[in-house]
């Protein structure tokens, strides 16, 4: 019986489909990093996918980082998103991001008869 079971066992290891790994090289590799906590790096890999990032100290103490990447989509193309990361949170930039509709005409007049309320002193509760 335990041969059975042990040829059994063999038989599914056997048939297990065997994934392979696409194999990455990398074309450029360059990384700077200093005591203060700046740092610089740029990749690029074979595959299309690229970055380069730049961190500098913020008025806060911070590290702000500035940088973009690259990669290649689905039909080939070459997508690219630059961000801005600093106090003022993570703002990327890229043709790929949804963007708003926009607002009708009239939530404008709204809001500029809010900012005159607003001026005047008047407050709603």
């Amino acid at each position: 019986m335990q041969i059975i079971v042990l040829t059994c066992l063999v038989a599914v290891a056997v048939a297990a489909p065997q994934f392979e790994e696409p194999v990455v090289e990398l074309l450029r590799d360059e990384r700077v990093f200093n005591e203060d906590g700046t740092f610089s790096y740029a990749v690029e890999a074979d595959n299309g996918i690229k970055t380069a990032v730049s961190g500098s100290i913020g008025a806060g103490g911070q590290i702000n980082q500035e940088g973009s990447y690259t990669f290649i989509l689905e039909d080939g193309t070459q997508a690219l998103v630059s961000f801005v990361a600093n106090e003022n949170g993570f703002q990327p930039q890229s043709s790929l991001l949804p963007t708003p509709h926009p607002l009708p005409a009239h939530v404008y007049e709204l809001l500029e008869i809010a900012e005159r309320q607003r001026a005047e002193g008047i407050v709603f509760e």
